[in-house]
C-alpha cells in the first residue's frame, strides 16, 4: 500500500472515532437529560462554567531560580519574602541554617506547596515548583547531565497582571532588600598597608545600654533616623547626603559605645580609619574612595592620631624626608569638599578627649554638625547601669548613689566597672557607694595632696608615684 493510501485510510479511522465520540455524547446528553433533574442538571452546568471560566481567566508568572548561567535575582527576593511571610500551620515547610554560626533557623516554603499572600485587596497565590533539566549535547546518554532547578509560580486573575507586574513584585524586591538590610552580619574595616580589611561587628551596644541622659539619646535616634530619610532633600539643595558627628569628653565616657549604638541602630558598617605618619593624602583619597554606602567613617582620638593642625602641608624640621605626608586640608577635601560626593548616606565620626585643641576648620558646621558632649556619669546613666548589670530598677541605695553622682567626677565605664565586681546587686551597690565616698573624700583631700607633693619634690626625696587608673572605653 503506497503512502497515499495510507493516509486516506488514517483519515477514515479519524473520521471514524469523532463520529463515534460525537454519537457517544449525543447519548450521555440525551440521558442525562431524561435522568438528571433539571436543577441538578443546572448546577452541575453552571460549576462547569465557572471552572472553566476560572481556568481559562488566571495568568500565570513563572521566575526561575536561574537564568542562564546566572543566578536570578527575583527568584532570591521572591525566596526572602515568602519566607517572612510563611504560616509554620502550612502542611509542608522546609527549615534550614546557613552557616555554622547562624543561630536562627530559616522556615521556607517546601517544593509543592501553595500559599496565597494578599497585596492591595488581591490575592496572589504561589507555589514552589522543582524541576529537572538536561544538559548536553549528542545522542551518547553519558554525557547528558541532569540539572535540578527550582522555580516559583504565581498565579493571580488575568485582570490583576498589571498589578503584579509594576507594583506586587517591585515591592516584593524592596521589602526582600530591607530584610537583608536588618538580618546582615555587620562589619568593621580597619585599614591595613592603604587596604581595608574587615571582621564581624559584635558589639553589643544599643541606645537602651547607652550609661546617657535620655534626652540625649532621643535627641541622637531623632537626628539619624531623619537623615536616613532625606535623600531627595540632601539632592535638592545640592549637599552631599552625609553627616557628621564630633563626640568629646574625658576618657570611658561612653563614645567609642555610642558609635557602635549607632551602627546598631542604622545597620550601618564601620570604617575604623586610623591616621599614620606614613599616609599621604593619595592613600587617604584611595581609602575613603574604597568605602561603600550606609556606613560610619570612624577617626578615634583624632586630636592624638596625627598633627591636623596645619592646612598647608608644611613639614617640620623632623619631617623633612617625607613627602606628600597627610594634611588637615587633604582630610577636609574628603570631609567636605568635592570628593564628599563620592558616595551616599555616609556618617563622619570624630572623637576627642580634648575638643579646644582642635583646628576650627575641622570642627565648624557642615563638617562636624553635631558636638556631642560626653561627660560624667549622672543619675540618669546610672539607673541605666544598674538595670543592664543587675536588672535593678530601684533600690533603697540609688538616692545615696545618686547624691554621691552629683558631687564627684566618675566615669560611666567606672561605674559599670563596680557593679560587675560582684553578681548580686546588693553587694554590688554597697561597693559602688565605698567607691564614690572614696572619690569623694580623695577630691577633698586634692589640695593638701598636691602640696606634699611640692613638698617631696623641694627635700629631693626618691619616692615612687602612684599612677592615676583610667578606664577607656
Amino acid at each position: 500500500m503506497g503512502s497515499k493510501e495510507k493516509t486516506i485510510e488514517s483519515y477514515k479511522k479519524s473520521l471514524t472515532a469523532i463520529a463515534s465520540l460525537a454519537a457517544s455524547a449525543m447519548l450521555l446528553r440525551g440521558v442525562v437529560n431524561d435522568l438528571v433533574p433539571c436543577e441538578v442538571r443546572d448546577f452541575i452546568f453552571s460549576g462547569l462554567n465557572r471552572m472553566h471560566s476560572r481556568v481559562f481567566s488566571e495568568h500565570t508568572i513563572t521566575i526561575e531560580e536561574h537564568e542562564g548561567i546566572s543566578t536570578n535575582e527575583v527568584f532570591n527576593a521572591v525566596r526572602i519574602y515568602l519566607a517572612s511571610r510563611v504560616n509554620t500551620d502550612m502542611r509542608r515547610i522546609r527549615v534550614s541554617r546557613v552557616g555554622k554560626k547562624t543561630e536562627n533557623m530559616i522556615v521556607s516554603m517546601a517544593v509543592g506547596e501553595e500559599m496565597v499572600d494578599s497585596f492591595e485587596g488581591t490575592d496572589f497565590k504561589w507555589q514552589l515548583v522543582h524541576n529537572e533539566r538536561l544538559l548536553g549535547s549528542g545522542l551518547n546518554k553519558s554525557n547528558l547531565k541532569q540539572l535540578q532547578m527550582q522555580s516559583f509560580e504565581l498565579n493571580f486573575q488575568k485582570k490583576h497582571k498589571d498589578k503584579a507586574l509594576n507594583r506586587y513584585l517591585p515591592f516584593i524586591l524592596q521589602k526582600a532588600k530591607e530584610i537583608i538590610e536588618q538580618e546582615r552580619a555587620l562589619k568593621i574595616y580597619m585599614n591595613s598597608w592603604h587596604c581595608w580589611v574587615s571582621v564581624d561587628l559584635h558589639h553589643p551596644s544599643t541606645f537602651d545600654t547607652l550609661a546617657i541622659h535620655s534626652e540625649l539619646k532621643q535627641t541622637m535616634m531623632d537626628d539619624l533616623a531623619r537623615f536616613v530619610k532625606r535623600k531627595d532633600y540632601y539632592k535638592r539643595i545640592g549637599k552631599a547626603w552625609k553627616r557628621g558627628y564630633l563626640l568629646y569628653g574625658p576618657p570611658g565616657t561612653g563614645k567609642s559605645s555610642l558609635v557602635a549604638a549607632m551602627a546598631n541602630y542604622l545597620k550601618f558598617d564601620v570604617y575604623d580609619l586610623e591616621l599614620t605618619a606614613e599616609m599621604s593624602n593619595s592613600d587617604l583619597k584611595a581609602l575613603l574612595m574604597g568605602m561603600s554606602n550606609r556606613s560610619i567613617l570612624l577617626i578615634e582620638d583624632i586630636d592624638c592620631m596625627i598633627n591636623l593642625h596645619r592646612r598647608d602641608g608644611r613639614e617640620s624640621k623632623s619631617d623633612d624626608n617625607k613627602k606628600d605626608k597627610i594634611t588637615l586640608s587633604g582630610l577636609l577635601n574628603f570631609v567636605d569638599g568635592i570628593w564628599s560626593s563620592s558616595g551616599e548616606e555616609r556618617i563622619i565620626v570624630f572623637t576627642t578627649n580634648c575638643k579646644e585643641i582642635l583646628d576650627p576648620a575641622l570642627t565648624r558646621p557642615g563638617r562636624m554638625d553635631m558636638h556631642i558632649h560626653m561627660g560624667y556619669c549622672g543619675p540618669c546613666g546610672f539607673r541605666v547601669l544598674a538595670r543592664n548589670y543587675h536588672s535593678i530598677n530601684d533600690h533603697e541605695l540609688f538616692s545615696e548613689i545618686e547624691e554621691l553622682l552629683n558631687e564627684v567626677e566618675v566615669t560611666p565605664a567606672e561605674v559599670a566597672e563596680m557593679l560587675m565586681k560582684n553578681e548580686d546587686g546588693d553587694a554590688a551597690l554597697k561597693g559602688l557607694v565605698e567607691f564614690l565616698k572614696g572619690k569623694k573624700e580623695g577630691a577633698n583631700e586634692k589640695k593638701v595632696g598636691d602640696e606634699k607633693d611640692m613638698l617631696v619634690l623641694e627635700d629631693g626625696e626618691s619616692r615612687a608615684a602612684t599612677p592615676t587608673s583610667e578606664i577607656e572605653d
